[in-house]
């Protein structure tokens, strides 16, 4: 018999089961926090946050009360100050992101360089103690990244990112990009999106809810939504949607 998320992650989080057992499902609730100062008393099934803001004791209390959680990992460009700068040679680096001028995109193409620098992210999140990996930026063939990659590179790449996660017993997710979701659902158990109703992209990814995986959206203050409309949207299409400013910080709206 299947067991329904509500159930599945109670047995996570009294029996500690590693991931996937720990399995995302449609119905989940969740928060994404990723600038500190973070808030980890949340009503919700999936919490995901970024690694440098919590430890293990911290992801371990949320297992306890039967929250899984997601680890973001940038795996399309490099952050200023990250631990690992001195892995990346330098003619992997790209031009810098316009929106995000702290961190260059990365050629996605190297998998030789690439995968291996990814698998020890990966395994730096199961060692904190997550449940699965968010992996961000996974569109450098839609930026001018300094690089001639195709969608083609993307997927391929992403492809393998998926097989890492789960030889690791870490799920992983599709973030955005929906023009790939046919390419990337097979190897991806649920997705991430950013303004899907504002950029009138969810019905494009609706697939992941056929799958039963499912899609994780937020929609950001800094730009004009009606949220209660947004929110019947969500609904009528399965999707678990908050609204957030953009940096990510601790404040929260959910839907009723």
């Amino acid at each position: 018999m299947k067991a329904n998320g509500k159930a599945l992650a109670m047995f996570c989080g009294q029996f500690l089961v590693a991931a996937p057992a720990c399995a995302f499902s449609v119905g989940d609730t969740w928060d994404w926090q990723l600038t500190e100062p973070v808030d980890l008393d949340r009503q919700v099934s999936v919490m995901d946050l970024h690694p440098d803001l919590v430890t293990p004791e911290d992801l371990a209390a949320l297992r306890q009360k039967g929250v899984r959680t997601i680890c973001y990992v940038s795996i399309g460009t490099l952050e200023k100050g990250s631990s690992d700068t001195g892995a990346f040679p330098d003619d992997v680096l790209g031009k810098t992101y316009e929106d995000w001028p702290d961190e260059r995109f990365l050629d996605v193409r190297r998998l030789d360089i690439l995968l291996p620098i990814m698998k020890a992210r990966f395994k730096a999140c199961k060692d904190l103690g997550f449940d699965a990996v968010e992996p961000d930026n996974m569109d450098v063939h839609d930026n001018d990244s300094g690089f001639p990659i195709t969608a083609d590179d993307v997927v391929a790449y992403v492809a393998r990112l998926a097989a890492i996660a789960h030889s690791l017993d870490l799920a992983i997710g599709q973030k955005n990009v929906p023009e790939l979701t046919a390419d990337l659902i097979e190897h991806m158990d649920f997705l991430i999106a950013e303004s899907c109703y504002q950029d009138k992209w969810c019905a494009d990814v609706s697939a992941y809810v056929r799958e039963d995986k499912p899609i994780f959206d937020a929609e950001y203050t800094d730009r004009p939504i009606d949220f209660p409309e947004a929110c019947k949207a969500a609904a009528q299409q399965n999707i678990a949607m908050i609204l957030k400013d953009r940096d990510l910080t601790a404040p929260v709206e959910f839907c009723p």
